[in-house]
């Protein structure tokens, strides 16, 4: 393992900052855990629901404000997007070359899990597999898709947003929260905030790229004044205090993206600023930068198949308890009210990533590159580190 550390950090470009790498990594694992922290499904009359723990247990809401770090991915994204757009005008690479290499590891892996999972609804139906059932499983799986499809949309559009501030798109999102919850406006108009929301931590990342930042002092202020406004969006206009869907709530503060959501939003890519140069310090060690970069090389194969892992893992035990004339299991298959369900799915927690580990291991190729190349020509560690 040394060995391949020391190659690892050997092959890494000087100029690479392992930093966003890293912020990349943890993004990715915020959210990962939060989807298994935050998830329940219950079992009723052999049929499967969704449920909360936030809906029972609201104390818990603070857990969402850890483990909902997608503005850090769309931080990281809009500078890794932006600085590849301006080497690839230098190269004279043409805007459709650039961008089929952007997203072409991005919709590979997207299209395998698409193929197995209908495969699979269509397996449960003919099964006789309640359809509630089915229907849940497949939105639990599914509906984090809609992150990607943002994402790759305002990668597409990096040529044209790259030079906008970011004050513009969060003005959209202030005006549109005013017309739509201030004078009773249309609910359809909370739509816009999908692409006005998440502009705003991709253009900050586009805005890093283009002139650069000093982390430290731009951090604490965008840390300061994002927790400021979000306390005060939440204690004195209203906002749900959750930052993650929660089922039944009158507002959610993601479906679609509130105000709150975009202040919590710079609050974190304030503290992702601050974390920057400690990160950097860090990942000279070539062990762990070596983590980080073999996390990097499957990032999007942990994302589309972390709930499938959670899914697989509880219906087998959902099995294994009828088999055995258990009754179903605290924290996997029982309603999230107490804390027993809280220690018990904190035991789960292994299960699932040991899970996930064997998706990776079959689905990884594809976001490698759509073949698993032969032993004798199977990349080195150093190839697959200038990759990452």
């Amino acid at each position: 393992m040394r060995d391949l550390a020391r190659r690892i950090d050997a092959a890494t470009p000087p100029g690479r900052d392992r930093a966003l790498d890293a912020l990349r990594a943890l993004a990715i694992l915020g959210v990962v855990l939060g989807h298994w922290l935050v998830t329940a499904l219950t079992a009723d009359s052999g049929t499967f629901r969704a449920v909360s723990p936030l809906s029972r247990m609201p104390e818990f809401t603070p857990v969402s404000w850890v483990f909902q770090t997608l503005a850090v991915f769309f931080l990281v994204g809009g500078r890794v997007a932006a600085t590849s757009h301006t080497a690839a005008l230098a190269r004279g690479t043409s805007y459709r070359d650039w961008l089929t290499a952007r997203l072409g590891r991005l919709f590979r892996p997207v299209a395998v899990v698409l193929a197995v999972w209908a495969a699979a609804a269509l397996a449960m139906t003919l099964g006789g597999v309640p359809w509630q059932t089915v229907r849940t499983l497949g939105t639990l799986v599914l509906s984090p898709l809609w992150f990607l499809l943002v994402f790759a949309a305002l990668t597409a559009a990096t040529p044209l947003v790259a030079r906008v501030h970011p004050l513009w798109p969060l003005a959209v999102v202030l005006h549109v929260d005013v017309i739509r919850f201030g004078l009773g406006g249309p609910e359809w108009l909370g739509w816009t905030n999908v692409a006005a929301g998440w502009l705003v931590p991709y253009c900050l990342g586009a805005l890093w790229a283009r002139h650069g930042i000093r982390e430290r002092p731009v951090g604490w202020m965008l840390l300061i004044t994002g927790v400021s406004a979000t306390v005060l969006l939440v204690v004195l206009a209203g906002y749900p205090a959750s930052m993650v869907g929660v089922p039944d709530a009158a507002v959610s503060n993601l479906n679609p993206p509130t105000l709150a959501a975009v202040t919590f939003g710079i609050a974190q890519c304030g503290a992702a600023f601050l974390l920057v140069g400690p990160l950097r310090r860090a990942l000279s060690r070539p062990a762990a930068w070596a983590a980080v970069a073999l996390l990097n090389l499957s990032a999007m194969t942990v994302f589309l198949w972390h709930q499938t892992a959670m899914t697989a893992v509880t219906m087998l035990g959902l099995l294994a308890a009828g088999t055995t004339g258990h009754g179903p299991l605290t924290g996997l298959h029982t309603i999230p009210d107490g804390s027993d369900w809280v220690l018990a799915r904190l035991a789960w927690l292994p299960v699932f990533g040991l899970a996930l580990l064997v998706c990776v291991a079959v689905f990884r190729t594809y976001e490698a590159g759509g073949r698993r190349p032969s032993r004798a020509r199977r990349p080195a560690a150093g190839r697959q580190a200038r990759r990452a």
